[in-house]
């Protein structure tokens, strides 16, 4: 028997479905419309066909931003995966239910879900929380709008009402129109945590509330004194600015920078399956979520994949030394391994990349003296602990390579210099505390 068809077997078997119950959904996510728009049905529909399922389509369930995936086995039997996208809480909210099996959620879970959801076991165990793509929050415009960037304290100032028309930012004539994702949106809660919650402000109650991200865009793009935010595969038709954050360079969400996090918005997507879970088609798309075929879908759905590239990193002005040594004479590769929140521990999405890393090094031939870690810090108003601290990151990832036999070239830390985000916030600090990777 293939391998598909024989692992298709075992799902069967343990979901325990037979034909007289093949109407019910052998799967159920729920979550964030950022996901579950397309990339959710996406996967779901990739992995159905992996299994060895025909026929695989997916249809609208008959209400507003709910599909169904379906496909039959060889013996003509259906299986239904159900996929709802209201709003990366709304996720949550079913799983405490039991109205889910799988949350989708375009931000992380926070403290009182945990707290809330405690009884289904340890949800940012690695098993339990898992990154299936990175996003961006990019901010959109009018494609006639002449303006080229803002920071984030412009952007704080222009979605609380505080700055109301162009003039202010020297960019047009008139009111500005804000644009939002509804208050159940991950995209929302990001942008909130990144944006408005650091400088003490609200959104504006002018703010038109959207629930879809194809909806928003096409209003943006639409209108010439709009601005909004939206994920990265919902620009369409509209203008992308570029963000700067603090003493960052200003940039533009593209896939390079994002795939690192250094952009100011770039933002995590999850799966989140409650460790007790034992649903064997929810195991099944974690897994396939995580290979090659399935971040080959998370990159055709307009999402930035995990899968590791090498990039050529032009020189720019402030570049340190040491740096522009490795620019000259090696390539960065696309990802930032970053560490959980005040800890020197390697966050879930750091320890999967490292996986990720091996196999990469391993089939470019990269394992003898090929590596050099960069580290960085945050200043807290003492540079040399910054250096030193940059230096114990780097030496952290170190002690990961060098068990899987990889004999690095050199370690670097460069303390607080090239900073990705503002240093005077908690979020920004914990952003600027990374390792870059670089091969020659």
């Amino acid at each position: 028997m293939p391998r598909a068809l024989s692992i298709l077997a075992a799902l069967l078997l343990f979901s325990g479905l037979t034909v007289a119950e093949e109407s019910a959904p052998v799967l159920r996510i729920q979550g964030s419309n950022t996901i579950g728009a397309a990339l959710g049905p996406a996967l779901v529909k990739g992995m159905l066909e992996e299994q060895g399922l025909q026929s695989v389509q997916v249809q609208p369930s008959g209400n507003d931003n709910e599909q169904q995936i379906i496909g039959q086995t060889s013996e003509g039997q259906k299986i239904r995966i159900e996929v709802a996208a209201h709003g990366s809480s709304t996720g949550f909210s079913a799983l405490k239910s039991g109205d889910a099996d799988l949350a989708a959620s375009s931000r992380p879970i926070k403290d009182a879900e945990l707290v809330d959801l405690e009884a289904l076991g340890d949800l940012k165990s690695p098993d339990a929380e898992q990154v299936i793509a990175i996003d961006g929050v990019v901010i959109i415009l009018h494609p006639g709008n002449p303006l080229q960037q803002l920071d984030t304290e412009q952007l704080a100032g222009i979605f609380s009402g505080r700055i109301k028309t162009w003039e202010q930012l020297g960019s047009g004539r008139g009111p500005i129109h804000l644009y939002a994702r509804d208050e159940r949106s991950g995209t929302f809660e990001t942008f909130k945590s990144l944006i408005l919650d650091p400088l003490g402000q609200s959104l504006s109650a002018n703010a038109i509330r959207l629930e879809s991200s194809e909806q928003l865009s096409d209003k943006v793009s639409q209108d010439p004194q709009a601005i909004g935010f939206i994920g990265l595969p919902y620009v369409h038709k509209a203008k992308p600015l570029a963000i700067k954050d603090g003493d960052s360079q200003p940039m533009l969400p593209t896939p390079a920078l994002i795939a690192s996090e250094d952009y100011p918005l770039a933002r995590r997507l999850y799966f989140y399956l409650p460790p007790d879970n034992q649903n064997p088609w929810a195991r099944s798309l974690m897994h396939y979520v995580q290979s090659e075929q399935g971040q080959a879908i998370v990159s055709a759905s307009g999402f930035v994949a995990q899968s590791i590239q090498a990039i050529r990193v032009p020189p720019f002005d402030g570049m340190p030394a040491a740096y522009r040594v490795l620019a000259d004479n090696a390539m960065r590769l696309s990802l930032n391994l970053r560490f959980s929140e005040g800890s020197a521990t390697l966050d879930n999405k750091a320890r999967a990349d490292l996986d990720r890393l091996f196999a990469w090094l391993k089939q470019a031939d990269k394992f003898d003296r090929k590596v050099t870690l960069v580290g960085f810090g945050d200043t807290k108003d003492d540079p040399a602990r910054a250096l030193l601290l940059s230096k114990l990151r780097a030496m952290a990832v170190r002690r990961e390579l060098v068990r899987q036999g990889v004999v690095l070239r050199d370690l670097i830390g460069l303390g607080a210099q090239l900073p990705v985000a503002d240093n005077d916030l908690d979020q920004g600090r914990v952003k600027n505390r990374r390792v870059e990777v670089w091969v020659n």
